[in-house]
């Protein structure tokens, strides 16, 4: 292992806070890892880690020269892409984390394409309908709907999808068809959808003579997944509200009904979140195309 490798494996320590998580990550035996952070303090006359039997903490000198090695790490990068072949293929291992609706209907269907143009990638995918922290559970990028909290993750904005509000024919057959947003809360109940928190959502979005409308509604059901959502709504235990292409089959054949059409909710943004800009990988980036590409006929 030369120096360059193992200043990666005292980043991925540093950042997972782990050595055996930083072994996992890296597909390496616990034993490298700790002898090359052990090699590297030697190198710097530094110990860059505070160890307990629980924990792993970065030491002042550790802080100090964790930028500098992902600095250092970045320039290689940008080297090795500034003369290497641009045609070369993207390899390796690459943790992705995605809602499970998008996995199951756009990502999978779509990746035998993508690894034939790359064969030697190999994708580790996700599909968790909960906020994870990325760099604690070693995932590269996460894909993620809506508002996005404050954080010191990097966010690649790719587009905004539609927003629809729909029910089954049923439930609009027992309920009535809503005509006004005022009708929402009088007489039709939601399917809860707890969101990443953990918290159920009870308040429904509109918009409608040019107001941003939030309306509190009641609810019998909640779920805490996007697939549980569209099933008790295909039930008829109420309405939901979901990006138009991911019931665009059930509209078109009469399984769900969109109403409101003039009151629809804003947009819903589409984001990739990845750790630290300087060090995005080729296959990190590769797969940020593509999955940009795949989502472009949606916005």
């Amino acid at each position: 292992m030369d120096r360059l490798d193992r200043f990666r494996v005292f980043v991925q320590v540093a950042e997972l806070g782990s050595f055996i998580r930083a072994a996992n990550l890296l597909g390496l035996p616990r034993t490298t890892v700790s002898a090359a952070v052990q090699q590297l303090e030697g190198e710097v006359g530094a110990r860059l880690f505070h160890r307990t039997t629980r924990t792993v903490r970065l030491s002042a000198d550790g802080a100090q020269l964790l930028e500098h090695a992902r600095a250092l790490l970045a320039q290689a990068e940008d080297i090795d892409r500034l003369f290497g072949d641009r045609r070369q293929r993207a390899a390796g291992r690459l943790r992705v984390d995605a809602p499970s609706r998008i996995a199951h209907r756009l990502i999978v269907p779509a990746l035998p394409g993508l690894l034939e143009r790359h064969p030697e990638l190999h994708l580790e995918l996700g599909s968790r309908d909960r906020f994870i922290d990325l760099v604690q559970e070693g995932v590269d990028c996460a894909i993620r709907f809506g508002a996005l909290n404050d954080s010191s993750l990097v966010a690649r904005r790719l587009g905004e999808v539609a927003l629809v509000t729909c029910a089954s024919p049923g439930y609009l057959h027992e309920s009535g068809v809503p005509r006004h947003p005022d009708d929402l809360a009088r007489n039709h109940c939601v399917i809860g959808y707890a969101a990443a928190t953990g918290e159920a959502e009870s308040v429904w979005d509109a918009a409608f003579d040019g107001r941003e409308l939030h309306i509190p509604m009641p609810s019998h059901v909640t779920v805490d997944d996007v697939e549980s959502y569209i099933a008790a709504c295909r039930a008829g235990l109420g309405l939901i509200q979901v990006p138009r292409f991911d019931v665009a089959e059930l509209l078109a054949r009469g399984e769900l009904v969109e109403v409101l059409p003039q009151a629809r909710a804003a947009p819903l943004p589409v984001s990739v979140l990845y750790p630290h800009r300087r060090q995005r990988s080729r296959r990190l980036g590769v797969f940020i195309d593509w999955f940009a590409e795949l989502m472009r006929p949606h916005f």
